[in-house]
């Protein structure tokens, strides 16, 4: 496993990101594990968020596309310190591009924030995490309904490599499957378990035997084959 990926499960940890225990999902499953970004508060931690996904997408996509697109509302603050990231590491200068909930009437009029989306522009989409890939439907059509663009790929924080919304492989093959473009993650849920099972950090381990049974338990359930 590459070093920035061991860093940034820890991050997400020390950051209490991604919490372990007893969690009801949307879905109303019940989950040994909660992921949640709106708790990266802190200038400090944007900055880390921004460098590790800069370095994800650098690995897994290269740098050969012209916009950053975050959907609102976790998504802007993600594409803004990703942009920014790439810039520090990699010296690219990507433009970001979110959406408003609500069409904006007045000022700067419109349903984007940042850059337009311009012809022949090519578009990153970037999430905190994927569950049922219901975002990624109301995303797509609002890319497409800016220009004629391309959209290169979708890049994640955290696989959790559940079944999607077809029951049968996860939901970020889905959105692959139906849209054509690859999907990736900084780190999955299996990486995420690798690394912490028995690992202590600040003296404490964070994956004990218990909670290892119950994961191994919710992936035998709804774990994407």
């Amino acid at each position: 496993m590459e070093e920035y990926k061991k860093e940034f499960i820890e991050f997400m940890v020390d950051s209490h990101v991604l919490k372990f225990g007893e969690f009801t999902l949307k879905s109303g499953r019940k989950s040994p594990f909660f992921m949640n970004a709106g708790a990266y508060k802190s200038g400090s931690q944007l900055i880390k968020l921004g460098e590790f996904y800069a370095r994800a997408i650098h690995d897994n996509y290269g740098l050969d596309f012209d916009v950053l697109f975050g959907p609102a509302y976790k998504g802007i603050p993600l594409t803004v310190a990703t942009v920014m990231g790439i810039s520090k590491l990699y010296g690219r200068d990507i433009r970001y591009c979110a959406n408003r909930k609500e069409i904006k009437d007045h000022g700067d009029k419109g349903i984007l924030l940042g850059s337009k989306i311009r012809e022949d522009d090519r578009v990153m989409i970037i999430e905190d995490v994927t569950t049922s890939g219901a975002s990624i439907a109301e995303t797509v059509p609002i890319i497409k309904a800016q220009a004629d663009c391309d959209i290169v790929g979708l890049m994640v924080s955290l696989d959790r490599m559940e079944v999607g919304q077809e029951g049968t492989v996860s939901a970020l093959q889905e959105i692959k499957q139906k849209y054509g473009f690859p999907t990736h993650a900084i780190v999955t849920m299996k990486e995420v378990t690798e690394y912490l099972y028995n690992r202590p950090l600040d003296g404490k381990v964070v994956i004990d035997d218990k909670l290892k049974k119950a994961l191994d338990a919710y992936y035998e359930e709804y774990g994407a084959k």
